[in-house]
Formats: structure tokens, C-alpha cells, sequence
């Protein structure tokens, strides 16, 4: 598998729990952005000459924000410098204040064929609290909007927030159903350092759920969501069948992916070599980088076999399908269970949070659950 991710870093305004790479501009030189994410894909596309991209997301920041134009000027030249599926996945993230019907048949019309809504709640009062610019209103608008214009489309929703109880995030999940057609991600509530948030919760300004309170909200998602034929695919990722983020199956899956734009990473196996590639954060740094020398990326990183085994089970165990073995003996070059001290695995067999066959290893629902814990034991 092999995507293409294209970081657009600005936004309208700037959440207070978002630790994205995004910006707030007065003004863009769009035109300069253009040919510097054009002249990066060409970078990129010399180094992995012959492969076929299988998706392309552009994220962000507030990707909806782009033209149309620089969209397609975008997907034009990946298509022209790669092999791309027939049935490429092409995802724009979108909030719903830059949502218009107009707007969105011109990305239609410019290549996009799904899209994913930053939602984040349907009450108008922790809206306000998460800093989002829209209501609940114009957040069901927007989705109508997505549904009407595209096959595909997902929103997000964000739980464990301060006050909540698992009653109502229940009715709100309700509601959001009522118009999820093939996929919901749903994230818990995190407080992350250098965000206005990790200061006004250190401070006490406000408290959420606590552990668990927070594994009660988590377990009636689970719950509803697979009574309503949207199981998890991925921890925090729900999909009927056929309807998962292949983009997102890419990383989880351990696939190559070149990242465009500013902080954007990036996985490459050259020469059965994998590479971590990582851009400059700054937008400004970052376009005059690749005025001079063509991208904006720091010297690459080489990722060593023993990293590659890490890495591989991090993200392959967040999926309900698991890692198989064969992909873990790739990346290891070797038996991988020589990497894991002692009787790891038999441990957390024994505890109900990992499973072991001839094939595959897999986290369980439990172990899904409590996913940061198994891999700090394992690895």
C-alpha cells in the first residue's frame, strides 16, 4: 500500500485542544503554495518512481479552505508523476463553517470523492467550550451537504468531555447515526501539552471524565455503534463493511506514504531501506525551503529493524483485523519475537488482551481498550 498525505496548515481560527501543525494567516499567496506543494510531489516522485498510489488524503489545518483549483492542480500532478488506482480514494477534511454546496462540487469536480467533517459535538454548549466556530445546525447542514454530494463521507465526534454522561453522549450518538451512512470516528477527549486547554485544566478551570468514567463512555460507543452495523475497525475509527478509511489503513497497516507540506512525516522503504521523512513545521520555513531546493524536509531518518518491528505492532495493533506475522517477519528481517524480552505475549494471552495463531497477533476488545498500556509492557 502507498499514499500520499498533503498537509494544508492554516485554519480559520486555531482550537484549544488541537496540538496540530496549523496556522492562523491574514493572507495567503495561494498561487506560492500551489507550485511549492507541486514542486514537493515532484521530489518525492523521483525517489519512488513505479509505485502505485492507492489514496491520497489532504489534511490539516482546514484543507476546505484551499481552492478547488490548487486541489485538482494537486491531484493532476501526483497523477502525472505516479501510477494511481482505478479506484483511488481521494479525502479532504472540512469544517463545517467552510462548507458550501457550491464548494463542494467544485472539489467533487476537481478529484475529491470523500470527505470528512470535523463535527465534533452536536450541543451547541460544548461546541462553544472546544472553540469550534459552528453550531449544531450548521454542523447537520454541512453533513447533509457532504451526503448529497459525495458517495463517501465521514464526521468526527469528540467524547469525555467536561460533564460527560454516558446517557446523553448516547442520545448524541443517537443523532449522529441518524446521519452517518458508512463511517464515524469518535476520539476521547485528550489534554494535550502547549495547548490552551493543558493550562486551563491545569489550573482548574474545568475537569473531565475520569478513567472510569471514560472507559463507561468508551464501552457504550462500542456498544451501540456495532448494535447499529458500524463496528470498530480501529480503535476510535467505526466503518460498515467496505467503508474503512484506506488512506488511515495505509499507516495502520504499515504501508510506505509520502507526506507533503509543512510537518508532514513521511514512510519510505527505499532499497529495502525504510526512511522516517519529516517536514519543516513552520509554513514559512517550509515554502521558502522548497523554493530553494525543491522540498521542506529535515535529512532523512533511517528506521532500523528494530524500530521497524515497534512501529509496525503500534499501529497494527489498534486494528481489530491485527498484524500478520508475515508482515512483522518483513519488517524484523528475522523471527520478531526474538525483540520481546521474556513471555510477554503469554502474559497478555493469559489476561484476555492479546491473541496468538499460526498467522496473526491481535489486541482484543479489552486490549484495544487499554492499548497504551499493552504496548509500554511489550515493548
Amino acid at each position: 500500500m502507498f499514499g500520499v498525505y498533503v498537509h494544508w496548515p492554516f485554519c480559520a481560527s486555531k482550537c484549544p485542544y488541537c496540538d496540530f501543525n496549523s496556522h492562523v494567516r491574514e493572507r495567503i499567496d495561494e498561487d506560492a503554495w500551489r507550485e511549492a506543494y507541486l514542486r514537493e510531489i515532484r521530489h518525492y516522485a523521483e525517489k519512488t518512481q513505479g509505485r502505485m498510489v492507492d489514496s491520497i488524503f489532504f489534511g490539516g489545518g482546514t484543507p476546505s479552505l484551499m481552492s478547488a483549483q490548487t486541489v485538482q492542480a494537486i491531484i493532476d500532478e501526483i497523477v502525472k508523476c505516479w501510477h494511481v488506482k482505478n479506484d483511488i480514494e481521494i479525502t479532504l477534511e472540512a469544517n463545517p463553517t467552510s462548507v458550501e454546496a457550491e464548494k463542494f462540487r467544485a472539489f467533487r469536480l476537481a478529484g475529491i470523492n470523500r470527505v470528512s467533517l470535523g463535527i465534533q459535538a452536536l450541543n451547541d454548549n460544548d461546541l462553544k467550550f472546544l472553540g469550534r466556530q459552528h453550531n449544531a445546525a450548521e454542523a447537520l447542514g454541512a453533513i447533509k451537504i457532504a451526503s448529497s454530494t459525495f458517495d463517501r463521507f465521514s464526521f468526527d465526534l469528540i467524547y469525555a468531555r467536561p460533564h460527560h454522561e454516558v446517557g446523553a453522549w448516547r442520545d448524541e450518538l443517537g443523532t449522529a447515526l441518524d446521519y452517518a451512512v458508512g463511517h464515524l470516528s469518535l476520539y476521547q477527549l485528550t489534554i494535550e501539552e502547549g495547548t490552551p486547554f493543558h493550562t486551563q485544566h491545569a489550573r482548574g478551570d474545568f475537569t473531565v471524565p475520569d478513567q472510569d468514567q471514560a472507559a463507561e463512555l468508551y464501552e457504550a460507543t462500542q456498544e451501540l455503534l456495532e448494535q447499529r452495523g458500524l463496528p470498530s475497525y480501529e480503535i476510535s475509527n467505526h466503518a460498515r463493511e467496505g467503508e474503512e478509511s484506506r488512506h488511515n489503513l495505509v499507516y495502520w497497516r504499515y504501508g510506505d506514504y509520502v507526506g507533503i507540506g509543512p510537518g508532514a512525516h513521511g514512510r519510505l522503504t527505499l532499497d529495502d531501506v525504510k526512511y522516517a521523512t519529516r517536514a519543516h513545521r513552520a509554513p514559512e520555513i517550509w515554502l521558502e525551503r522548497v523554493k530553494e531546493s525543491g522540498h521542506g524536509a529535515h535529512p532523512y531518518e533511517t528506521v532500523d529493524r528494530a524500530a521497524r518491528l515497534t512501529e509496525c505492532l503500534m499501529m497494527g495493533l489498534r486494528l481489530r483485523e491485527g498484524v500478520p506475522l508475515a508482515r512483522l517477519r518483513a519488517e524484523y528481517g528475522g523471527d520478531w519475537r526474538t525483540a520481546i524480552a521474556g513471555d510477554k505475549i503469554a502474559a497478555l494471552q493469559g489476561e484476555g488482551l492479546l491473541t496468538l495463531d499460526a498467522d496473526t497477533i491481535t489486541a482484543t476488545a479489552a486490549g484495544r481498550q487499554r492499548l497504551n498500556g499493552v504496548l509500554a509492557y511489550l515493548l
